[in-house]
């Protein structure tokens, strides 16, 4: 068996690492676009390292677009095999992927209007909606915990990471020559405390260990110092400066989380009276996904589900889907709360809203998860002076706030704490995957340090025999 690791080497976004067995059955663990890299991104998406129509299988640890945005480009190019996820995933890549395939297009429309005025010929769009509406013929959901056989010498079984809705460790067992191998792939490792899925479980023993390592050198802050910093950005923002508060965050996981959040603080009489808008139309679907799958939430939400049916709903929280909607709310000078996609500020409504508040110092911005060092989240994040969005140079003045323990992502402690449910001396060799080089080094000195051995960071391209 060959494990190959194609994309998130070394670096946190495009997730694909492929497995080759000994009969030669391709299997593709993740499928994800690049984000963030500026120029390079169209070229680093395109360049797969293998041949779609070559793939047997995706397997998809969860629908996050940096694990499964290129499914579409990759259907587009010929690839017809199965995607095997998680019933809540496939429900999840219904929604995200095609709403990533409109924004393709909407981009796309707008870089050939720039090329056609230095008379330059148009570009296509990296994959449309229908593809991604159409790739989805290829989906195969399967329950957690259920042993799901691809062939008679393969076997896949998914397991909660507690990441988000749907996300799972990927354990396969495969019958080679010299022996039944068995491979885990974390995918993306949540938190023990998440506000509203259930917590991580533990997965089946593996020879062979994948793991991720996003924030492998930090701590966070515990969720009731979050909710309480929440809270204060707000009345801070809102109240004494009578501003508006700019929430950039994923559309998936992230927002549901903070409004869930707002929620309680509603509930407890304690939010001030404030209106509160989530202008993206791919949140409002992905809560109607989450409000499918409650068998994917903590007891703590479904307790208060007894009493408040409705954990992502309530009194001045508003939904807004189409583009006059979301123009209004600039229009407005009352204080609010804005919170819009995308998380790293690379894209979507969200930019419009940070070009209408940034230069104001009523204003705030608070940053709530990961920002790929090259994306306008990072440069707000580490104090630039300006920033430019949708090509013109805005000044920041808006007060900078980050709260990192939102995050869908475990700190180390909490990764190493996951992954203590298997038996060390039975892995073989652990790769750390998705994550920025240094943190990744300092990752691997944490698990050395925990009794893990034999541990690879391999780059992009790079291969191993297992």
């Amino acid at each position: 068996m060959i494990v190959k690791f194609l994309g998130a080497a070394r670096e946190v976004t495009g997730s694909k690492h492929l497995i080759i067995t000994q009969k030669d059955k391709k299997i593709l663990l993740d499928c994800g676009l690049y984000q963030g890299k500026g120029k390079e991104t169209d070229t680093l998406n395109k360049d797969l390292g293998f041949e779609p129509h070559e793939i047997d299988h995706i397997l998809l640890s969860h629908a996050h677009i940096d694990h499964s945005g290129l499914i579409p480009y990759v259907y587009k190019l010929g690839f017809r095999g199965s995607v095997i996820c998680t019933n809540a995933t496939r429900d999840l890549c219904a929604v995200m992927l095609a709403d990533s395939g409109a924004i393709h297009e909407a981009d796309t429309i707008q870089y050939n209007k720039k090329l056609a005025l230095q008379g330059l010929p148009p570009v296509e769009a990296i994959y449309t909606r229908k593809d991604a509406v159409n790739c989805m013929e290829l989906f195969i959901s399967v329950a957690y915990d259920r042993k799901f056989y691809i062939n008679d010498e393969i076997k896949v079984r998914f397991t909660n990471t507690g990441h988000m809705l749907g996300s799972s460790v990927i354990s396969l067992e495969i019958i080679e020559t010299d022996g039944i191998k068995k491979l885990a792939y974390t995918g993306d490792i949540g938190r023990k405390n998440n506000k509203i899925i259930s917590p991580p479980e533990n997965f089946p023993q593996c020879d062979y260990l994948i793991t991720e390592a996003t924030y492998g050198d930090r701590l966070h802050k515990d969720h009731k110092e979050s909710r309480d910093e929440l809270l204060k950005v707000i009345k801070h923002t809102c109240v004494e400066k009578k501003g508006k508060l700019v929430i950039p965050s994923f559309s998936v996981g992230r927002t549901q989380e903070i409004v869930y959040t707002l929620n309680q603080l509603f509930n407890e009489g304690q939010l001030p009276k404030i209106d509160i808008y989530v202008d993206s139309p791919l949140s409002m679907n992905a809560t109607e996904v989450f409000r499918m799958h409650p068998e994917c939430f903590n007891e703590d939400i479904l307790n208060e589900m007894h009493f408040d049916p409705d954990p992502f709903g309530f009194n001045r929280l508003y939904y807004t889907r189409s583009v006059l909607e979301s123009k209004r709310i600039n229009d407005r000078k009352e204080p609010c709360v804005i919170i819009s996609a995308s998380g790293m500020m690379e894209a979507g409504r969200v930019k419009h809203h940070l070009a209408n508040t940034i230069s104001n110092p009523n204003n705030s911005v608070l940053a709530v998860g990961y920002c790929a060092p090259r994306t306008l989240g990072a440069k707000i994040l580490r104090g630039d002076t300006e920033v430019s969005i949708h090509g013109n140079v805005y000044p920041v003045r808006a007060e900078i706030f980050r709260i990192d323990s939102y995050s869908g992502h475990a700190d180390y402690k909490e990764m190493i704490e996951f992954l203590n449910c298997q038996q060390k001396t039975n892995i073989k060799k652990t790769f750390i995957v998705h994550g920025e080089y240094d943190v990744q080094m300092a990752y691997k000195d944490h698990l050395l340090e925990d009794g893990f051995s034999d541990i690879e960071i391999p780059d992009r391209g790079d291969w191993f025999a297992l």
